[in-house]
């Protein structure tokens, strides 16, 4: 079977397959419009500069060949990026606008996803491929530093703009980045009407910055918007492709970017269940299509292919599939803001991660574990 003679719903729920295995499943709800290019062909090497990719074991003959991606065994943990809108504009500098890390350990039967704040104050490392001389500033700028390429200002590279955030977010955490993905938005509504849209509880009342209720862009007025809003209501709610995609992009509301990041989880998870029903991430022939009509809209990096991942990520008991809110606050006051600092609490969380011991701390925090 060949990609182009697949229905269109069909052909959608594909697509985002091979995004959602690129992280574990993970659905492009964090990104946005750009045209981007990275490196998916098999065997592709890890990014230069980043720490060295986790061992995941080695393959195991057996007389018809082990399928593929069946020797990881884990731990893995990956990394999803998502750009601002503005990329799209010649020479604009890519920020990430959401990073999201997951967490397999070994054995595969467990997952953990926990976002970092765009505005988290981290020590950013010298890059000389970018002639950055490194600092401490916003997590959000690491994308933006790493994509200069010097003697080319009109052409920052969004890929390797990747390798300074990933050595960023690494140092950061403690934990070695096996792969990553940068995901755009292109697609993302078909993608939830493919599957049908999903269902997700809102758990707060959200006005829609951009979007009316007809789902037409606001137009652009001094200081903002005019214009009817699309309203969110909370409660049970069934939501489009673009009425998904406007949720999750919703950030100056109760809770900002921090309640930005819960809803975002739950879309993911909304969108996971209904990916885990189809049971495609084991059928590599699939996966491996799916990669190549990706093309331009994904830039992933890894050790190993996507399809490999999928297929060892594809048995993820959905219900062991844990979403984790990492508390922060400002750091600075008034016109003296500087960003966004984790709590004792979130940051311990990671200590506690990387000891392996992450559902014991949660058990006695279940505050940190994301619901509906």
């Amino acid at each position: 079977m060949v990609l182009g003679s697949m229905a269109p719903r069909r052909r959608w729920l594909l697509l985002g397959l091979a995004a959602l295995a690129v992280v574990a499943l993970i659905a492009a709800g964090t990104v946005v419009i750009t045209r981007l290019t990275g490196d998916d062909k098999p065997g592709g090497a890890p990014v230069a500069g980043s720490p060295t990719p986790s061992p995941i074991g080695t393959p195991t003959p057996s007389p018809s060949g082990p399928p593929p991606g069946a020797d990881i065994t884990g731990p893995l943990n990956l990394l999803l990026v998502g750009v601002d809108t503005r990329v799209s504009v010649p020479g604009w500098e890519p920020h990430s606008d959401a990073v999201l890390v997951l967490h397999v350990p070994k054995g595969l039967d467990r997952a953990y996803l926990f976002s970092l704040p765009r505005d988290l104050v981290v020590d950013i490392p010298a890059f000389p491929k970018a002639g950055y001389k490194g600092g401490k500033t916003k997590l959000t700028h690491a994308m933006s530093f790493g994509s200069r390429v010097p003697g080319k200002p009109k052409q920052p590279s969004t890929a390797q703009g990747y390798e300074l955030l990933r050595s960023t977010v690494s140092g950061y955490t403690g934990l070695r980045i096996d792969a990553g993905a940068v995901l755009t938005f292109t697609g993302f509504d078909r993608l939830v009407n493919a599957l049908g849209g999903v269902d997700i509880y809102v758990d707060q009342r959200v006005e829609s910055l951009h979007r009316r209720p007809d789902g037409k862009y606001r137009e652009s007025a001094p200081g903002g918007y005019k214009g009817p809003q699309q309203v969110y209501e909370k409660g049970d709610r069934h939501l489009n492709g673009w009425q998904a995609l406007d949720y999750a992009r919703q950030r100056y509301i109760t809770g900002g970017d921090y309640a930005r990041q819960r809803h975002q989880q739950q879309l993911i998870r909304a969108m996971t269940r209904k990916i885990l029903d189809e049971g495609l991430a084991r059928q590599p022939e699939r996966v491996d299509q799916v990669v190549s009509a990706l093309g331009d809209t994904l830039v992933y990096v890894g050790g190993r292919r996507i399809v490999d991942i999928a297929y060892a990520l594809g048995g993820l008991p959905e219900n062991r599939f844990t979403l984790v809110g990492l508390p922060g606050s400002g750091v600075g006051k008034g016109s003296a803001y500087r960003g966004e600092q984790l709590t004792s609490e979130g940051r311990k969380f990671l200590t506690e991660l990387r000891a392996g011991r992450a559902d014991a701390y949660l058990t006695a925090h279940p505050k940190l574990v994301v619901k509906n």
